[in-house]
């Protein structure tokens, strides 16, 4: 039977509610109640959304927020592209954040389709947790930004809480929603190359920064 995460992201109705109501409550579970996580995500999307010429991917963008709000900011020929494997959320996502920066676009996560060295930053925000076999896509991110080019990831950690005997399990078991020991995404991220890797967790999820390598190694 298919995980319950996995069902609702193909949801008509639960895409029109994942913007406005779902994905703010969904951050604040991530500190606990606290602010921690909502804090840190306010001051990236500042920076993401700063003005400039950027070609921006937004992987498994959902409804477009993070699309939006990343394409509202650039300037001059910058860009957004957005994709999600998910029909009903770019439905809602041409509904609600359509914008003449942003592009939407259905695609696989794992073979992202777009040449290599394409996009000066390449994100996956709050999606990783729910993307079958999630490592893989780290390795796409990182093949197709630019050298030099940013990549950054948001998604669940492993705690004191959810390492409590059973409780790791039962979440992934029940929900399909996965948690990545502490240095899984840090470690995938460098073997793929990326260099200047920065981990920040916040209660129960992690904020990965990365580089893109100047050079690629040779197959």
């Amino acid at each position: 039977m298919e995980p319950i995460s996995r069902l609702l992201m193909r949801n008509p109705v639960f895409a029109g509610v994942y913007e406005r109501i779902w994905r703010p409550t969904f951050t604040r579970l991530f500190s606990l109640g606290g602010s921690a996580t909502e804090d840190y995500d306010r001051a990236l999307r500042a920076w993401l959304a700063r003005p400039g010429e950027r070609l921006v991917l937004d992987v498994a963008c959902g409804p477009g927020n993070y699309t939006r709000l990343i394409a509202d900011g650039l300037t001059g020929d910058g860009q957004c592209v957005g994709i999600d494997f998910s029909p009903a959320m770019l439905r809602q996502a041409v509904r609600t954040n359509a914008t003449g920066r942003a592009t939407y676009l259905r695609a696989d996560a794992h073979a992202i389709p777009f040449a290599d060295n394409t996009f000066d930053v390449v994100t996956c925000l709050a999606a990783l947790y729910l993307i079958p076999d999630p490592l893989s896509v780290i390795d796409e991110m990182v093949r197709v930004a630019r050298p030099g080019g940013d990549i950054v990831i948001f998604t669940s950690v492993a705690t004191e809480l959810t390492s409590l005997p059973g409780v790791r399990f039962a979440v992934e078991a029940a929900t399909g929603f996965h948690i990545f020991d502490e240095h899984a995404v840090v470690d995938r991220l460098r073997a793929a190359g990326a260099v200047d890797v920065e981990q920040t967790i916040t209660g129960q999820g992690q904020y990965v920064l990365g580089v893109a390598p100047d050079s690629r190694p040779t197959p």
